[in-house]
């Protein structure tokens, strides 16, 4: 298996696979009703929220990868949401969906040799941005299934 092959299958996995947790973000997701994403726990973030934080982040990393030097906003992408509705939800799950097919689009044409690429906003190579937001979907999806046993 090459490493791109590998990449490729973390992001599959992580998304809607077979990963070492144990669960996937649209397995987690298909199961909440925007009523629930909606819903805040103390101080936390919704689940809404954090999905939305996830998707810009998902595609802010893509860009940087792709050689884009971005400024990252002062809020880091946790904004509230202003459309309630079913509709919006099943909008936002389908951009988090666009954005598990622009990273696997990127990744099948990925050349190789620029994973040693520097970012020159932190100097992380490309390498560790690619692994680094699949960190970061693992690590918001576990607050996405505790919000949600804890909104049962």
């Amino acid at each position: 298996m090459t490493d791109q092959q590998r990449l490729s299958a973390l992001f599959q996995n992580l998304y809607n696979g077979h990963p070492w947790i144990d669960v996937t973000l649209s397995g987690v997701l298909e199961n909440i009703p925007a009523e629930k994403a909606l819903q805040r726990v103390g101080s936390c973030n919704t689940i809404w929220e954090i999905v939305n934080h996830l998707i810009r982040w998902r595609e802010n990393v893509l860009q940087r990868v792709q050689g884009s030097v971005l400024k990252t906003p002062a809020n880091n992408y946790i904004v509230p949401v202003t459309d309630t509705s079913g509709i919006a939800w099943e909008s936002t799950l389908r951009e988090l969906t666009e954005s598990q097919s622009a990273w696997m689009d990127f990744l099948k044409n990925l050349d190789l040799s620029q994973l040693d690429n520097a970012y020159p906003v932190n100097g992380l190579t490309y390498y560790e941005h690619i692994h680094g937001i699949l960190q970061h979907d693992a690590y918001h999806l576990g607050q996405i299934v505790l919000l949600a046993k804890l909104l049962q």
